[in-house]
């Protein structure tokens, strides 16, 4: 009991001394704001203008630009609570492309595609990571997953 009075005491007093360091600055006149600039004469423009965007070589390629995204999804695809199987009884190790019509197609590791219409790109989306290569061909982008 001594010790919580002591700790509000000491909490009130704080207070009091901050808000009295507030005051005294409210009181303090304002410091003499220097007038205004005459601004110089314009001269002729010789600055060029820069671009705000980034060189071609520097921009990543657009949705538009690319044929398709691609990502490995080595667990089970569980679909509307059910596991999805290829017709060759593969059920995981899957290479998921989204396509620009804004499908998403499915292949397993033999190679069989499907497309998948109960997946979308949302879908897509919420489950890939960013994208970390652009390859030029499909076999490049297989091989760099590991099909």
């Amino acid at each position: 009991m001594i010790r919580r009075n002591r700790a509000d005491r000491e909490f009130r007093e704080a207070q009091r001394s901050g808000q009295a360091v507030l005051a005294m600055h409210t009181e303090w006149p304002l410091p003499d704001a220097p007038g205004p600039i005459a601004a110089p004469a314009p001269a002729a423009p010789t600055a060029t203008v820069v671009p705000d965007f980034l060189p071609p070589d520097f921009r990543a390629p657009s949705r538009q630009d690319v044929s398709g995204f691609m990502m490995r999804w080595d667990q089970p695809l569980v679909i509307d609570s059910e596991v999805h199987a290829c017709h060759c009884g593969a059920y995981r190790n899957w290479i998921v492309f989204n396509m620009r019509d804004d499908s998403v197609w499915l292949r397993c590791e033999v190679g069989h595609e499907t497309e998948e219409t109960r997946l979308d790109t949302a879908w897509y989306n919420r489950n890939s990571g960013p994208v970390d290569h652009f390859h030029p061909t499909l076999e490049d982008g297989l091989r760099h997953l590991g099909h």
